[in-house]
């Protein structure tokens, strides 16, 4: 069904809003896909924070005249699908995961901090860890000797308490060691705190990783 003109500017509209917002555009082929599928890969990227459009590539190019993504308008070919993402891996992330198990759906390139993405690009944005799981991964190095160090101490508090006075110098040993494997723990959790840090800041590392 074709769209009136007032139609076709809401949709540049709404389209040109998304382009100044997000960090990646990922294009896609989605010819032959059920509409079972493709209600399934719209509930999964709406869930990752992405926006999926099927778009006229006319309109399209419109839409994202003058953004960072106007440098792909030329790939804007063929049935198409949009998918934008504030987050610069969720939209590579979410498209790459489920075309691994769809032949249907068939990655054609996308755009990433102004910059071109072929297929292996988008690919290569998508394996890179989102937000989420950098700040899981901090999260775990900074708890894990914290917490072996606290069972430890809570253990020689129990048997001191108990009067197991000869099971005090073994306890105390194991604390020392506990101790010594924080301080080494601390210095690798440092090193990859600081590669956590700057692959969260705003995933550089994604720029790092398509050149």
């Amino acid at each position: 069904m074709s769209l009136n003109r007032s139609e076709k500017e809401a949709v540049i509209s709404d389209v040109t809003s998304l382009a100044a917002k997000a960090q990646t555009l990922v294009m896609a082929e989605y010819r032959g896909i059920t509409v079972a599928d493709m209600t399934k890969l719209r509930t999964d990227a709406r869930s990752k924070g992405v926006t999926l459009s099927v778009l006229k590539n006319t309109l399209a190019r419109r839409a994202v005249a003058g953004s960072a993504f106007e440098i792909v308008g030329d790939q804007m070919t063929g049935p198409l699908i949009y998918g934008f993402s504030e987050d610069a891996v969720a939209a590579a992330k979410v498209v790459a995961d489920f075309a691994k198990t769809n032949d249907k759906l068939v990655i054609r390139g996308g755009a990433f901090g102004g910059k071109a993405l072929d297929v292996n690009g988008v690919k290569q944005l998508a394996n890179i860890p989102s937000k989420e799981v950098l700040l899981a991964q901090l999260l775990g190095l900074m708890q894990s000797p914290i917490s072996r160090t606290a069972r430890v101490l809570a253990a020689l508090a129990e048997k001191r308490g108990g009067g197991e006075a000869q099971a005090e110098a073994p306890a105390a040993e194991e604390a020392r060691d506990a101790f010594a494997d924080r301080r080494a723990a601390f210095g690798a959790g440092a090193r990859r705190s600081q590669e956590i840090a700057a692959a969260m800041c705003s995933h550089r590392a994604a720029d790092r990783a398509i050149r």
